[in-house]
């Protein structure tokens, strides 16, 4: 190997200098700034224009990627300027070596890169992943971040929504299917109990009404006795009253069934 092909050691000095280190991790700095700011902007969109959260959320999440892909490597370029030979000469030791020590988080940013373009699920979804079911709040680079129903939040690399199974409720929209069950006598007059779950799902304020409204009946064993499952299959009309949609109208249909004397199943008494 002749002299020429070795660059200097004055020559990589100069190259990563603590000048050119400083001002490439300021970059950086004021690179995450930014991001921050973008996001605390779509955090105040969504307050302002509620009907347009999810699409609010989902483009701050492609600007992030944008930035910190695109932003992170002509800031590394344009203040490193390493030369074509420096690149040459390490770019294969680099990449051995930065594949084995962050291969999990190579993979995850690559994932990730996937799940923005393949959109299994967006920002604003509510999924079941792993026995874990909440709203998506964010896709980073890393890790997705998932907030269930009793507000706590689970960080799930992305890498492993490419190879597991996971279903989104709503896929993108505000609107999405809510399923609540009664159980009732099986000799009850189940007309009548149809018509007051359909109106008393109607009538709710969180119901989605463009969408249509059924009645599921499936004769099953309850408590240890038959009895008739009804399932009011409706939409609520933004995910973040499924609970709400579910509470009132257990609470609203149960209230109108019993007035209505609507028998419910009959619980065995066991013999102590």
């Amino acid at each position: 190997m002749s002299d020429q092909s070795i660059m200097p050691v004055d020559d990589i000095m100069e190259i990563f200098s603590l000048t050119k280190i400083g001002v490439l991790l300021f970059s950086f700095f004021c690179l995450a700034i930014t991001v921050k700011f973008i996001n605390a902007v779509g955090k105040q969109l969504n307050t302002r224009i509620p009907s347009r959260r999810l699409l609010i959320a989902q483009v701050i999440t492609i600007i992030s990627f944008l930035f910190y892909i695109i932003g992170g490597g002509y800031l590394f370029y344009g203040v490193i300027n390493p030369p074509k030979e420096l690149l040459l000469a390490v770019s294969g030791t680099l990449a051995v070596a930065l594949g084995l020590s962050i291969k999990d988080l190579i993979s995850s940013i690559v994932a990730g890169v996937i799940l923005l373009f393949d959109r299994p699920f967006q920002v604003g979804d509510r999924i079941s992943f792993s026995g874990s079911y909440g709203e998506i709040t964010a896709i980073g680079l890393r890790a997705v971040r998932l907030v269930t129903l009793d507000d706590s939040v689970i960080t799930i690399p992305n890498s492993k929504f490419i190879t597991e199974l996971v279903s989104s409720g709503n896929f993108g929209e505000l609107n999405m299917m809510i399923e609540i069950n009664f159980h009732v006598s099986l000799n009850c007059d189940l007309k009548m109990a149809q018509k007051i779950l359909t109106e008393t799902a109607a009538t709710s304020r969180f119901v989605y009404l463009k969408k249509p409204i059924s009645l599921v009946f499936n004769e099953v064993e309850f408590a240890n006795s038959l009895a008739m499952q009804i399932r009011v299959k409706c939409y609520v009309i933004d995910v973040k009253f499924e609970k709400a949609l579910q509470t009132d109208i257990l609470v609203r249909g149960n209230e109108a069934l019993i007035a209505a004397g609507i028998k419910r199943p009959v619980f065995p008494i066991s013999n102590v």
